[in-house]
């Protein structure tokens, strides 16, 4: 039997894929899987697909698979796919190792074993499905893009091919939900209303007794860390060719940034948003600890399998009982250094576990509420947990996910202002798309129906997410509007990551303007800050949809630990590209007059719109807002399709001794044969499934002699060209000569003139 390729993807000659054939439906279905629950199938083999999932406990996949048919060969696998992994730092990487070190050694113990594949899902998959003729594909359900988009991408590589067995794998996909629930769709989005439904818990599932792997195949073995992102940084291609951007929190970029001109900003004590600034104040080292439940000293990430995962959740719930055991003492101190607020430390420690799945949260809430009955002699109080320890991981559990809107070309992204959520751009969508863009509008983290971990919030956290989501999601430059601190949020990110943005809209931005980012002063845009940290609550009840999901006070409380140190004009000069301030002079929370006089002496090529609104112009006068606003799909089209419109214009002014202009044909060389572009569907699915047929390329055109005396003119020279653009520039094309460039010759220039000046 040929041997699964440990490269896939270096190796298609050797797949031995049949000719594609006409596509069929590929069966799915869900699984709703019960304690006692099974599938019904044939006894062909199962395999079963793992991605965040890596567990043998409470796994309803692995356990469907075994409970069908007891003689069924069931193949665990597990594909090193880089789509899936694009997003993973070094440090998950390392956890995500870990993990299948244990997941592998824990099958082998039952004499199974963890197939190893790297490359595309869709090949390895294929490939394994035709070497053991399987019948069945369990899979978790996903609900990340990314990940969706590759069980897309293998569903339909499996309907395109052919089978001994005549029918493509069924793929079934299960999830592990907490509640017991027959639709999601069905259940309340208040959580308030959601409580008084009271819906019973899930239990946790037991370890399934996994058959004998007595199949001769090749498993595959791990790589190692170096081998890994090798690997990664190999297949990576130009759909994802951002993914490195990732790599590096935006507080470095700054303090990096920053420390070049001494810029007096205070930005390293706003508050750690990620582990570097803390473990180097408690000078914690990388340096590897026999036995530990770290990967290093430094480390604040719970790492390893199921076993170590519960035991250290163990060692977290008893937090306030103390301890002799050496690696538990080793657990609390970390938990003293993570807890930067009330039961953030539980996200810190083992929200990679969770990411990975190496814990289900159905055993998370299962453990903690055991210990807490435990502890209350079987009682649960209606009036909350016994210890912060408790409620944090109850509280982590049930927290709610995040949701964006799309339509379709050049992408613009709406960030919402603090308290608010995407629904505050619900009159600005419809009529933005209309322009013929494709509007994205993100509720950020801990606002709206977006999920509300208790972490440090924080402006930089919020920027990281706009740019995960730009380059995860849109994967192409956007438009950015921000309203108030999400103003100031997308000037951040445009900032640090500039060729991420096409522009910047401003809608009464939150932040300060400083002269020659020489220092902070208690200026009157940060009383914005003061204000909003008096009347939080107050606010949210006036202007806001108030939110009562869990952990929505901890995201009202991290405005106190808000620093809008650093100057816009610093920011925008950082981002060098076009920028649009929208500044209703209304607002009760700034003083705009002030503010826009700042903005001209200090910032000349920002673009300022008065408008007579407050804090919301977007809101309160959307006509208006949206009537200077004209998004394009790229500059240099814009400037040519300006020039046809300017051929136009004169030659439907000018006379002609026929008497009427010349007709002016516009031609396109489309790919597929359509009739209407706007008709076309923005799912690449159901695009495909369209099946347009190809526009043939025509064939070269015999032309007749041109019999006319007229001067043709002769090619210039590269000098000669050259000069005569600079010749002819003028005021509205000045900016031209700027894309020649780089951003960081600029910067390097402008810090150097600043050196020189402070110096003087």
């Amino acid at each position: 039997m040929a041997l699964l390729a440990l490269r896939l993807g270096h190796h298609h000659h050797h797949l031995g894929l049949s000719a594609p054939r006409d596509p069929r439906r590929l069966l799915r279905r869900r699984l709703v899987v019960a304690s006692s629950g099974a599938v019904k199938a044939p006894a062909a083999a199962a395999v079963v697909w793992f991605k965040h999932d890596l567990r043998v406990d409470d796994h309803p996949g692995l356990a469907a698979a075994v409970a069908a048919e007891p003689r069924r060969p069931v193949l665990p696998l597990y594909v090193f796919d880089r789509r899936i992994l694009a997003g993973y730092s070094d440090t998950m990487l390392e956890l995500l190792l870990f993990a299948l070190e244990d997941l592998k050694m824990v099958l082998k113990s039952q004499e199974s074993d963890l197939l190893i594949g790297l490359g595309n899902a869709e090949d390895v998959v294929l490939k394994l499905v035709n070497e053991v003729q399987a019948g069945l594909i369990f899979t978790e359900e996903e609900v990340e893009y990314r990940v969706r988009n590759v069980l897309a991408s293998v569903e339909s590589s499996l309907s395109n091919s052919s089978f001994l067995s005549g029918n493509p794998p069924e793929i079934v996909v299960w999830s592990a939900s907490l509640y017991d629930y027959k639709n999601p769709r069905e259940l309340s989005t208040s959580h308030n209303q959601f409580l008084k439904e009271k819906l019973p818990m899930n239990t946790p599932l037991v370890a399934p007794s996994l058959p004998a792997l007595n199949i001769e195949i090749e498993t595959g073995s791990l790589p190692t860390l170096e081998e890994l992102k090798g690997f990664l940084k190999e297949s990576r291609t130009s759909e994802n060719n951002w993914v490195p951007l990732k790599g590096t929190s935006a507080r470095s970029i700054l303090k990096k940034t920053l420390s070049q001109i001494n810029v007096k900003t205070g930005v390293a004590s706003s508050g750690s948003d990620g582990g570097e600034d803390t473990t180097a104040y408690y000078a914690m080292s990388g340096r590897k600890i026999q036995n530990s439940m770290f990967t290093s000293e430094s480390s604040t990430e719970v790492r390893g399998g199921t076993e170590i995962t519960l035991d250290a959740l163990a060692a977290y719930l008893k937090y306030l009982e103390g301890t002799g055991k050496a690696s538990w003492q080793e657990l609390h101190d970390k938990v003293r250094l993570t807890e930067t607020r009330d039961g953030a430390s539980f996200c810190t420690l083992f929200g990679p576990a969770l990411q990975l799945g190496v814990i289900s949260k159905r055993r998370v809430y299962h453990e903690t509420i055991q210990y807490e009955r435990d502890r209350n002699a079987g009682f649960i109080s209606p009036f909350g947990y016994s210890t912060p320890t408790v409620t944090a991981a109850v509280d982590a559990i049930c927290s709610m996910e995040y949701t964006s809107v799309g339509h379709e070309g050049p992408s613009v992204l709406l960030v919402h202002g603090f308290g608010a959520s995407l629904q505050h751009f619900r009159d600005n969508i419809g009529a933005i798309a209309d322009q013929g863009c494709q509007v994205w509008a993100i509720t950020l983290l801990g606002f709206g129906k977006s999920e509300k971990p208790n972490i440090n919030y924080s402006e930089l956290l919020w920027s990281e997410l706009l740019r995960d989501f730009i380059v995860d999601v849109v994967k192409e430059p956007v438009h950015l509007v921000g309203n108030s601190i999400g103003g100031y949020i997308c000037s951040i990110t445009a900032s640090l990551w500039p060729s991420l943005a096409r522009s910047l809209i401003l809608l009464n931005t939150a932040g300060s303007v400083v002269p020659s980012y020489s220092f902070i002063p208690l200026s009157e845009a940060r009383l914005l800050l003061l204000f909003l940290r008096s009347r939080a609550g107050g606010i949210l009840k006036e202007y806001y949809p108030t939110s009562y999901d869990p952990g929505a006070a901890t995201v009202i409380e991290s405005i106190f630990s808000f620093n809008l140190s650093i100057p816009l004009n610093f920011l925008f000069d950082s981002f060098g590209g076009k920028i649009l301030i929208v500044q209703g002079m209304k607002d009760p929370l700034t003083k705009s007059k002030s503010f826009v006089s700042m903005l001209r002496e200090h910032c000349s090529k920002v673009h300022i719109r008065e408008l007579d609104a407050g804090h919301a112009p977007h809101d309160e006068v959307p006509d208006e807002v949206q009537a200077g606003l004209i998004f394009t799909e790229e500059e240099v089209e814009y400037r040519v399709r300006n020039v046809l419109a300017s051929v136009e214009s004169s030659l439907s002014n000018a006379s002609f001794l026929s008497g009427n202009p010349p007709e002016i044909v516009v031609w396109s060389a489309s790919l597929y044969d359509y009739k209407n572009p706007r008709e076309l569907s923005t799912s690449h699915n159901q695009f495909l499934k369209e099946k347009l047929l190809m526009n043939t390329p025509l064939a070269a055109p015999s032309l007749p002699a041109l019999n006319i005396e007229i001067e043709t003119g002769s090619l210039p020279t590269l000098e000669e060209l050259k000069g005569f653009l600079k010749e002819h520039r003028t005021s509205e094309d000045n900016w031209v000569p700027l894309t020649s460039t780089s951003a960081r010759s600029i910067l390097k220039k402008t810090l150097s003139q600043i050196k020189d000046n402070s110096a003087e």
